[in-house]
């Protein structure tokens, strides 16, 4: 989502809602996870989609991402530079250390589910450089699923991201950010990767919010390519991208889209 102060209301979800969405969040969790078990080294991009297509469609439900503000893609795909929103893409090929992120969004029945992961297949040709951005990257995320409690404000969870980004010695994208999710794709409130001036509205049960640290090697600036839609780094470094969906609670956020044991 990219960083515009939005003005509209912080939905408080309802036990019917949370229900719903909390069962299209498994489903984008498993598109994810089967994902990850399956992509591998001398796939394209647009293999990839297909592929994440069939999955979704095993679910039950669609790609809340196709055709959303004309996104011609069923999932996100990027690689390397690639911060978000990659094409998938025919003469795009994954190959053995290619750095991989995927954004997948499931809408069933009428709710949403938004995740994302990142890990590299293969060997890297900088193997140091890539662990430390896919662990910075997780636990960065990590660290932000901590914040999102009760009473707490929006930005605790950005400070919390940036903490930990920055112990790493990496950049947290700034261009883009987090969102509330449900019953659309993007509710409000916006949720930064980094702490701002402001606190943010206050964090109540009941609020779900899509926490998604968008991670760079190098500077945290980024641009468009052509398509319109592809953001990657603006000085070629590497990204990650990490994404769960969070229910406030009176205790500790619930993770939507961490997968649920039979």
């Amino acid at each position: 989502m990219t960083a515009a102060r939005s003005k509209r209301r912080v939905p408080i979800h309802t036990e019917e809602e949370i229900a719903g969405i909390r069962t299209a969040a498994q489903a984008a969790a498993w598109v994810r996870d089967r994902l990850r078990q399956i992509v591998k080294p001398g796939m394209t991009t647009l293999a990839v989609d297909h592929l994440a297509s069939e999955l979704i469609r095993e679910t039950g439900g669609e790609s809340a991402f196709y055709k959303y503000r004309g996104f011609p893609g069923r999932i996100c795909v990027s690689l390397d530079d690639e911060v978000v929103h990659g094409i998938g893409r025919a003469d795009r090929c994954i190959q053995a250390g290619t750095v991989v992120s995927l954004d997948v969004g499931v809408k069933l029945n009428g709710f949403i589910g938004d995740t994302a992961v990142t890990f590299c297949p293969g060997t890297a040709a900088d193997p140091q450089t890539v662990t430390r951005l896919i662990e910075g990257t997780r636990e960065s995320l990590d660290a932000g699923i901590l914040a999102a409690r009760a009473n707490n404000h929006v930005n605790a969870i950005g400070h919390a991201v940036e903490k930990v980004v920055r112990s790493y010695g990496l950049s947290v994208v700034r261009d883009f950010v987090g969102h509330g999710c449900g019953c659309e794709l993007h509710e409000p409130p916006e949720v930064p990767n980094f702490a701002t001036p402001h606190p943010g509205p206050k964090l109540q049960p009941g609020m779900i919010l899509a926490i998604e640290p968008m991670v760079n090697t190098g500077s945290h600036d980024v641009t468009v390519d052509a398509d319109g839609w592809t953001v990657r780094t603006k000085d070629g470094g590497l990204s990650a991208h990490f994404e769960h969906m969070v229910l406030i609670t009176k205790r500790k956020a619930e993770i939507l889209t961490w997968p649920k044991k039979p």
